[in-house]
């Protein structure tokens, strides 16, 4: 099988998706963070009504919370990304590299067509996803591709 054919022709949902853990938007970053340590996630994803509004991450809590000196009773969102970059379960797993590569994002919210959270993707389940489907194309790569050695190995 040829790997950018397949990475056009899968779906997000052949990746298994991890199920949503979702918070509502008004609740306190100190739940949140309590949710992602119980758990052990390192997102959330951020409901009104049952829709996303927006994503909850350990960068954001670094950077928009902890890093600025805010309380921690405030609610998320003021501190959550809102209107998350999303893929569908239907979208190609090509699409979802592509859009995790441009925003340099590690979890995509994966939701249905009424904006309801139905998972979140992560770059570890699409590197798994390579790895077990292009066992050679991944493991027979060169550390640099673009440079020969100076000298044959071996004996």
């Amino acid at each position: 099988m040829e790997l950018s054919r397949n990475l056009k022709v899968d779906s997000v949902s052949r990746l298994n998706p991890t199920p949503p853990r979702e918070i509502e938007a008004h609740r306190p970053v100190s739940d949140a963070i309590e949710v992602m340590r119980r758990d052990g996630v390192g997102c959330l994803l951020v409901t009104e009504s049952g829709r996303l509004v927006g994503i909850f991450t350990e960068r954001d809590l670094l950077t928009r919370v902890l890093a600025v000196g805010k309380i921690l009773s405030m609610p998320l969102q003021d501190v959550m990304t809102r209107d998350p970059v999303t893929v569908q379960p239907k979208d190609s797993i090509r699409t979802a590299v592509k859009r995790m590569q441009t925003g340099g994002y590690r979890h995509l919210p994966v939701v249905d067509d009424r904006d309801r959270p139905a998972g979140i993707l992560s770059a570890k389940r699409i590197v798994r996803y390579l790895v077990e489907h292009f066992p050679e194309t991944v493991y027979n790569q060169p550390p640099n591709p673009n440079t020969a050695p100076d000298s044959p190995e071996g004996a």
